[in-house]
């Protein structure tokens, strides 16, 4: 493309900012950089007028990189270098970067197209990519600094994490019934973890766990969840006009069965406590490194958390990303359920990462939960369990038969919910029953 066309483009650039954020569909994209080329220069050719459209949607030398499903993030440090985190390999510097302030500004330039935030002509911004993925822009004196969180095409399964060794086939039954609860008592639960220690990729993937009656309402900072595999979902993002607090009062009034927060970072701790505290099943991600760490959090400011509301949480699930023969690999280290309180919160582990083994370790059975679930429903403890095993039978056949993705688990935990002798006949464990009433 020649100096005048990448001239008319810059123009149209700085005029559609934030445009396209909520327009989804290509013609009306088309449309607007149309006219607006058509505004700087009448007599505009169409030849040139898809020049420059095609040019506003070129995102070299990221492009590919955003097709990508083990690139998580993507991190542009101006015109110096560009270095993204793979989930197989860790921290990569590329051979590729932008030449000139003047390619990375009209890079920037196509970004603040699809920004969504109010500060969209300041200094900081986010952007929803067409692709999905977030980004973040911030203008530094010497130009910008761009931060891109990498939305997968194709989400992880709780199958995938048992086949990268995330968790195991019993962890992944436990989380089960947690997100479960037998239909009678879901448990509110925690996943508590350093930046990029996989909360959110956990999160996800218990969307296939949930019944598909239910009613969720999720509250991001940033859309991060994919919650294609459940229908009834209602998505809320916050903004300068909607903070945090606001959302988790106003899901309330939602009718949910479930609300799920991305992150959890301040007062709205104490508000989605005091949803648990009436009854409304809630989940979300917290930075901590353990589960003490986690109650610490929500205890202190700026959380605030009273301590004898803390109990309404029934687990919390710690995940952490270690290094293991030079390569990142992501693990559950820790699930504890809240038993009551003494002079501080009481945690009972339940799993606890063997650092030997390299895998999360049953400490002991599952006492509350598995107690309270056991009166609820009216079976005996040891029935429970039987239940576990059972849904960690079926999510190994699903693996075995190469269904894996998350399309293909909700459907196999839908169909058990609905008729579960006909689930177990179909997959072949016609030999199993449900331990417990479903």
């Amino acid at each position: 493309m020649d100096r005048k066309l990448y001239e008319i483009e810059d123009l149209v650039l700085k005029q559609l900012v934030g445009r396209f954020a909520e327009h989804s569909e290509e013609e009306n994209r088309k449309r607007f950089i149309h006219a607006a080329a058509k505004n700087i220069k009448p007599d505009i050719s169409e030849s040139d007028l898809g020049e420059i459209y095609a040019d506003v949607n070129d995102l070299t030398p990221i492009k590919d990189l955003l097709e990508s499903n083990t690139i998580e993030d993507i991190m542009v440090n101006n015109t110096m270098n560009i270095y993204v985190f793979d989930s197989l390999r860790g921290f990569i510097k590329l051979d590729v970067s932008f030449d000139s302030q003047e390619k990375l500004n009209r890079f920037v330039g196509k970004l603040k197209l699809y920004a969504t935030n109010q500060q969209a002509h300041g200094k900081i911004m986010d952007v929803h990519m067409p692709s999905g993925s977030r980004a973040n822009v911030i203008t530094s004196p010497v130009g910008y600094d761009v931060t891109i969180r990498n939305f997968k095409q194709k989400p992880l399964s709780i199958i995938d994490l048992i086949n990268n060794r995330t968790l195991d086939y019993k962890i992944a039954s436990r989380l089960w019934l947690y997100v479960d609860g037998l239909r009678v008592k879901p448990a509110n639960l925690m996943i508590g973890g350093i930046p990029a220690s996989g909360k959110t990729t956990l999160l996800n993937t218990l969307f296939s766990f949930f019944r598909p009656e239910k009613r969720i309402v999720t509250i991001e900072e940033t859309y991060e969840l994919n919650t294609e595999a459940h229908d009834n979902t209602a998505r809320l993002e916050t903004n300068t006009d909607l903070p945090m607090t606001e959302l988790v009062k106003n899901a309330l009034r939602m009718r949910p069965d479930l609300i799920i927060i991305g992150e959890i970072r301040g007062a709205e701790a104490n508000d989605l406590a005091m949803a648990m505290n009436i009854g409304k099943i809630s989940m979300g991600t917290i930075h901590a490194s353990t589960s003490r760490d986690v109650i610490l959090r929500l205890e202190h400011s700026p959380m605030n958390v009273p301590r004898d509301i803390i109990p309404v949480i029934d687990a919390i699930v710690v995940v952490s990303s270690l290094y293991r023969d030079g390569k990142p690999q992501r693990k559950v280290v820790q699930i504890s359920e809240i038993s009551g309180i003494e002079t501080q919160v009481l945690l009972s582990d339940v799993f606890k990462y063997d650092y030997k083994t390299n895998q999360a370790a049953p400490m002991m059975p599952s006492i509350t939960y598995r107690d309270n679930l056991s009166k609820m429903v009216g079976v005996a403890p040891s029935d429970i369990l039987a239940e576990e095993a059972v849904r960690a039978r079926i999510l190994e056949q699903l693996n075995i038969m190469g269904k894996r993705d998350m399309k293909s688990i909700s459907e196999a935990v839908s169909a058990y919910y609905d008729n579960p002798e006909a689930l177990l006949s179909s997959l072949g464990l016609g030999q199993l029953s449900p331990a417990v009433p479903l």
